[in-house]
């Protein structure tokens, strides 16, 4: 293997991380235990060799360039690489440093967030941070480690890996079915108030699953109340009489068990949607990762 970097570059790399962290020279020299000159020179000199600008400066700060963000990133994996072959070659096999993860609201506070307790007892060297939202991410761009998603997002950088196959459950008030009627077949539904649930990035609606003796049917119901980005709200409405809304029964278990939902259409059910963990596909899984998809899996319904 013809070598590629000498020790002055590899400092450089870290450098350049540590300023790109920081968004400021200064505060990347407070860490390194160098002068702020020193670090712009170092940058200077990595731009200079690449050929392209990684930082647009300013009197006050310092921001990463679209090429600079796409170089740390990489930068930022193969470091993190190479401390956790350092540590499997020392025989530290504990896993540590921070590990990002995106996971939609439902999917958080119903699964993966009461986890994280028992998580950080195992391993207390990691520290987790936890975005919580529906909309996709950029896992370069944004520096995640890992993101759960109910739809595999088709890119052929990340791997998917199918955590749960979710019961889906038509639900509704107590109230709202005295005054409306229990729906008793599919075509039922026309005559009835359906909360409809939007994606936030694109504004369509979700069509119902169910399944007619063995045969699996998508209906677009009716209806004038929706909600979009948090599934949560369609549980709420239903729950305060607004209408029929299917979810998933890990969200409303409690209420189905203590009355305060009801479930309907039992003959038509039996649908679900997968949840599906993504990571970025890369030649040495930081040990960190590696825990935290093992814990999932070992804790996780199947």
């Amino acid at each position: 293997m013809q070598r590629q970097f000498d020790d002055l570059q590899l400092g450089s790399i870290e450098l350049f991380c540590l300023a790109a962290e920081a968004g400021s020279f200064t505060a990347a020299a407070l860490v390194a235990g160098v002068t702020p000159a020193a670090v712009s020179r170092s940058v200077s000199r990595m731009e200079e060799r690449l050929g392209v600008r990684l930082f647009a400066r300013t009197t006050r700060s310092v921001k990463l360039t679209d090429s600079g963000r796409r170089y740390y990133e990489e930068c930022r994996q193969a470091l993190a690489q190479l401390v956790e072959a350092q540590r499997e070659v020392m025989g530290q096999q504990q896993p540590s440093g921070t590990l990002r993860i995106s996971i939609p609201t439902t999917y958080a506070h119903h699964r993966i967030l009461p986890l994280l307790p028992a998580f950080r007892a195992r391993f207390p060297a990691v520290k987790v941070e936890s975005h919580i939202s529906n909309r996709n991410i950029d896992f370069v761009g944004e520096g995640y480690d890992m993101a759960i998603r109910v739809r595999a997002i088709p890119d052929s950088g990340l791997i998917a890996r199918q955590l749960e196959d979710a019961a889906l459950v038509m639900i509704a008030s107590p109230d709202y079915l005295k005054h409306a009627g229990i729906p008793q077949t599919l075509d039922d539904l026309k005559q009835h108030e359906c909360i409809q649930y939007e994606l936030p990035s694109s504004g369509r609606r979700i069509a119902w699953l169910f399944n007619d003796n063995g045969v699996h049917r998508e209906i677009l119901a009716g209806g004038n109340l929706s909600c979009s980005d948090d599934v949560l709200g369609g549980v709420t409405l239903a729950k305060h009489g607004a209408g029929l809304f299917q979810t998933y029964r890990f969200i409303v278990e409690n209420e189905l068990a203590d009355g305060s939902l009801v479930e309907v259409l039992k003959p038509y059910g039996g649908r679900s949607r997968p949840f599906t963990l993504l990571y970025p596909q890369t030649r040495h899984m930081p040990l960190r990762l590696r825990a935290f998809i093992d814990f999932l899996v070992e804790h996780l319904p199947r």
